[in-house]
């Protein structure tokens, strides 16, 4: 078979680029090429599986601004897939007074950030929401959650197929080459 576009490597990311590329240029052959016999195989398969709401990142970079975005885009996918997923929260705590001050500061990072819920509780709030958590303050993130990714890899996967585009197991690709470019009037061009 013959392919315009291959995507090399077939966890989560490859899988992504794949089904977003063929949804935009669906006239085009896709294939995505990997060496296990499975998608999501490896690192996909086998991370934490946190969705970060964005706290953590400089407000105003790219990666803040993807990481808000892109979690929201999570949720909303696993709802549409029926992919199952926890919307369980996330406590930062100071267990000393000494750590409050970078606690606010995370917090106001978190709220330049666009990050949904952020709120400061105290440590009779800690105590109701983590009865073994022991803390002079925390930052409560409910927007953070997690997701087994090996499911939304292997959804990405199925997507991907249903639009056309073959996925190819058991194909490690060991060289690539530069080819030249098809002139305009070429077949190929």
């Amino acid at each position: 078979s013959t392919f315009d576009v291959a995507v090399v490597g077939a966890g989560i990311v490859g899988l992504a680029a794949a089904r977003e590329l063929i949804q935009r240029h669906p006239s085009l052959a896709f294939a995505v090429l990997e060496k296990e016999q499975e998608p999501a195989h490896h690192q996909s398969g086998h991370n934490s599986g946190v969705i970060h709401s964005g706290i953590y990142y400089t407000p105003g970079s790219l990666k803040a601004k993807l990481c808000v975005q892109g979690a929201a885009l999570c949720y909303q996918y696993c709802d549409q897939k029926g992919i199952p997923y926890k919307q369980c929260g996330k406590l930062i705590v100071a267990v000393e007074h000494s750590e409050i001050p970078r606690l606010k500061a995370l917090y106001e990072r978190g709220l330049q950030n666009n990050v949904p819920g952020l709120k400061l509780i105290g440590a009779k709030e800690i105590q109701e929401k983590e009865p073994f958590c022991r803390g002079v303050m925390a930052l409560d993130s409910p927007y953070t959650g997690i997701v087994d990714y090996k499911q939304v890899a292997q959804s990405y996967a199925r997507d991907f197929q249903e639009a056309g585009g073959t996925i190819l197991t058991g194909f490690e690709v060991t060289n690539v080459e530069m080819a030249k470019e098809s002139a305009p009037g070429s077949e190929d061009g």
